[in-house]
């Protein structure tokens, strides 16, 4: 069993880009990112203090819009449409999830695409259908080049992704097929989940329920992805029972220090990418 190792390569490309970030600015081109938070939700604030610590360290310049939970829909895309006005600012993440009372993806696609680094927009992910997307969803992507980078392959894999959000098992679903393999996606409505998990090459689970994926639920010699987050009497863990499938599976990732820094890595990734399409 191998454990994937996000945090390692997450720094690495964080390395990459804190040297393209360099050469930008001796060109006179500072990259800028805007985080957009609604109310006071502890997580969302942790996230984006996290976010905004990744782009000082590789030297991207970030503002920070820290909005009462009682603004309406209105006055929150008047504040996208500013940033999209804003040359200063090549992306814009608006910290999910909003009060109840502010239309989700009313708010998503008042973003300008090109400026969409979260990779949320409809149009971003009607070219990721398509095969060919400008931006990715970070989570998904981070997961690609954490198979990329150790050698994982996934054309003709069959693949089973439990969880059907849009953050990421919908596009991962996408990214995965465009890669070759054969996905299933399974969801709330799903019947005999155990039957099929354990037919998967490749299983990826985005669910937040601690222990869902038992060990008699994969196949041996499974790669395991683990997204879920989840606190239980004070520690961080995932959607899958580590000590037990890590015995079965031939790569998986551990909760924390997997996927989540990838994630993060991608949103800087595709800021940078931001920039360069501006500049050609």
């Amino acid at each position: 069993m191998v454990t994937l190792d996000g945090k390692t390569l997450a720094k690495k490309i964080r390395l990459s880009i804190k040297e393209e970030v360099k050469e930008l600015k001796e060109k006179g081109i500072i990259p800028g990112l805007a985080f957009i938070l609604v109310g006071d939700n502890p997580a969302s604030q942790v996230y984006v203090n996290m976010k905004t610590k990744a782009c000082e360290e590789v030297g991207i310049y970030s503002i920070n819009h820290r909005m009462p939970k009682e603004i309406n829909e209105k006055e929150l895309v008047d504040v996208i449409k500013m940033l999209n006005d804003n040359p200063m600012v090549h992306g814009i993440l608006v910290q999910l999830p909003l009060p109840e009372h502010i239309e989700e993806e009313k708010i998503i696609e008042a973003i300008d695409y090109r400026k969409d680094i979260d990779g949320f927009h409809p149009y971003n992910m009607g070219r990721l259908a398509r095969g060919n997307p400008l931006f990715s969803s970070c989570t998904p992507l981070g997961i690609m080049k954490l198979l990329e980078e150790y050698s994982i392959e996934t054309k003709g894999k069959d693949v089973v992704m439990v969880g059907a959000g849009n953050i990421t098992g919908k596009p991962m679903a996408l990214m995965l097929t465009n890669a070759g393999a054969t996905v299933q996606i399974c969801h709330i409505y799903t019947q005999h989940l155990k039957e099929k998990t354990k037919t998967a090459d490749i299983l990826i689970t985005a669910v937040g329920k601690p222990d869902l994926i038992k060990e008699d639920m994969v196949k041996e010699g499974a790669v395991v992805i683990d997204v879920g987050i989840s606190r239980v009497e004070g520690k961080v863990v995932g959607d899958v029972d580590f000590e037990k499938v890590s015995h079965k599976a031939s790569y998986i990732t551990p909760v924390p220090g997997g996927v989540g820094p990838m994630t993060i890595a991608m949103l800087l990734y595709n800021t940078l990418q931001s920039v360069k399409l501006k500049e050609q």
